[in-house]
Order: structure tokens, then C-alpha cells, then sequence
């Protein structure tokens, strides 16, 4: 089998030309992060985020900590302060002291497809201004992440073979246009990394993140997994998917509500739930204490239940 030198040639030089000029535009709106708190000295990466001087980063980065040092490609360095964390999206906004750079563009995850050319922003291993390209190699995958009280499953996580590496996490990772569609949060293996999605539900949770300084959610008491319907049932129902209970927290509001292990939760309030995603973006602020109807398939029967959500600790 021959292949042409000269459309080799010039599919390399497009795909140069897309990383070198994203790099460009990313480069100098991602800051090193240099944190120190009672458990010792740590870094990681945080992406501008509005004209204020916010930034966003993982909540992991910052940890227990209150403020550090930010560092852009430039050689301005500026103190931050912590506004908010949410360790059950590993999301963080903190604001510098002075003025950084404007904002990048960001993005909706939900665009991206298997496949699709990503870029990484960040500072592994202390090395500020590191870029790494590679594809998208999965999408919808699941991260779990635990508080002292709680355990949750960040949803629609993005993996990816672009380099990452200590340091990475916090940065950026941006689709070919440069627009920001993830923030690195983990190295999953050899060749494998991790990034929290940008989409409506992160817009809610950064914007909670910057007016309260905190997230609040609805607690059911629900552990759930996606489970696919049978041919029979999507039809009739109208839906591919439902979410199948595989425990439900005794004294919970789910188990005061009467929901039931092997329940197969179709909808709440008549909006059909394919995922956990669709489960967990409805429960923020407005959710708590507030008359959820829940509708399962229950041993091959239609069964509503109502619920009242309450509000998650800390």
C-alpha cells in the first residue's frame, strides 16, 4: 500500500497549525498554582475564568488551603484567595489579587466526539507552559469522588490520551477552536487522563462556587446505575435508558418516599432521566424540600412516588 509524501506532509502541517495555535491562545491565560497548607507544599494549574481575575481549578488543587500564588507564562506572579470548593465536582474558583489575563472562550463538552482533536494546557511536574495534544478516546465516563459525608459520581468526564501528568491538573483542555471543554483533573493510567466536562451543569456549580462560595444540593438517598431498557419497554416508554436503584440509604428521603432497591427510575416530575447526570443536575438549591414525583417500572408496573429532598451536608 503507497501513501502520498505530500498529503502526509500536509495533513501533519494542519494538524501543527491547529495545536501551535491553540497553544497560543491558551498559553498565557493558564496560571501555575503554587499552594502551601498545614499538609505541606502543592501545585497544580488554573484557567482564567472571567474579567474579575477569577480563575477555575480543581478543588483537589487548592485542598483545605485559603490562598497561594499564581504564576502566569509571562513571569507575573499574583496571591490568590480561595472563593469557593466543591469536592463533589472537584471544582474551585479562586481570585487573584491583580489583573491576569482576559479569558479564554469556553466551550459545551456535549459537542465533542470520540475521536475529536483535544489540547491540554497546564504545569506538570513544575514545568509552566506545557502543552500536550491528543484525541478524545472516550466520553461519558464516570469519576468517583468522596467528602467526609458524602460520595458522589462526577458524570460525562472526558478521557483523553493528551499527556497529563502531576501538576496538569487544574489546567485547561480545549477543542481545536481553543474553546476551554475541560478542566484536567486526573491521570488515569499509562496514556490515560481525565477531565471534568464543561457543560450547563459545571456552569451552575461555578456560578454557585463564585456567589456563595459553596454548592448546595438535594440529597435523596439514592445509589444508582444506568441501566438500558428492553426493546419492549423503550417503546412503550418512550426512552432507551432509566436508571436502575441499587441502594437506597435506610431513613432516607428515597426510603421514607418508598422507593425500592431493583426500582428502574424512569422520570422526576415527568422529565425522563437516562443517566446519572440527568439525576444529579436536578439536585441543587431549588430541589431542597421541594415535592419530587418519582416514576419507576417496579416488577413491570408504572409506579410513582413522591419524595422531598433534603439538603446534603457538607
Amino acid at each position: 500500500m503507497s501513501t502520498d509524501p505530500t498529503a502526509e506532509s500536509g495533513a501533519l502541517d494542519a494538524y501543527s497549525a491547529v495545536v501551535t495555535t491553540v497553544a497560543a491562545q491558551l498559553t498565557p491565560k493558564v496560571a501555575a498554582l503554587r499552594i502551601r497548607s498545614f499538609r505541606g507544599e502543592s501545585a497544580g494549574s488554573a484557567v482564567v475564568l472571567t474579567n474579575e481575575s477569577h480563575l477555575v481549578t480543581n478543588a483537589h488543587v487548592v485542598g483545605d488551603a485559603s490562598e497561594g500564588t499564581a504564576e502566569f507564562a509571562d513571569g507575573t506572579v499574583t496571591r490568590f484567595h480561595v472563593v469557593g470548593r466543591d469536592p463533589l465536582s472537584d471544582i474551585a474558583v479562586i481570585i487573584a489579587d491583580h489583573e491576569v489575563p482576559t479569558p479564554p472562550d469556553y466551550g459545551d463538552a456535549g459537542s465533542l466526539l470520540v475521536g475529536s482533536l483535544v489540547v491540554a494546557v497546564g504545569n506538570p511536574l513544575g514545568l509552566s507552559g506545557t502543552v500536550t495534544a491528543g484525541v478524545v478516546s472516550a466520553l461519558g465516563r464516570s469519576m468517583p469522588v468522596r467528602t467526609r459525608t458524602a460520595a458522589r459520581l462526577i458524570e460525562d468526564v472526558i478521557q483523553t490520551d493528551a499527556a497529563l501528568n502531576p501538576g496538569s491538573s487544574g489546567g485547561a483542555l480545549a477543542d481545536s477552536r481553543g474553546r476551554v471543554v475541560g478542566i484536567n483533573t486526573a491521570v488515569a493510567g499509562i496514556g490515560l487522563g481525565m477531565a471534568v466536562p464543561i457543560n450547563a451543569t459545571t456552569h451552575r456549580i461555578i456560578y454557585a462556587l463564585m456567589h456563595d462560595g459553596r454548592v448546595r444540593r438535594a440529597y435523596l438517598g439514592l445509589v444508582t446505575t444506568p441501566a438500558r431498557l428492553t426493546p419492549a419497554q423503550a417503546e412503550r416508554y418512550g426512552q432507551r435508558g432509566a436508571l436502575r436503584v441499587v441502594e437506597v440509604v435506610e431513613k432516607s428521603p428515597a426510603a421514607q418516599g418508598g422507593l425500592h432497591a431493583g426500582d428502574l427510575v424512569l422520570a422526576i416530575d415527568g422529565a425522563p432521566l437516562g443517566d446519572a447526570q440527568s439525576l444529579q443536575k436536578r439536585l441543587f438549591t431549588d430541589a431542597i424540600g421541594q415535592r419530587m414525583e418519582v416514576t419507576v417500572i417496579r416488577n413491570g408496573a408504572l409506579v410513582d412516588a413522591v419524595v422531598l429532598p433534603s439538603e446534603l451536608p457538607d
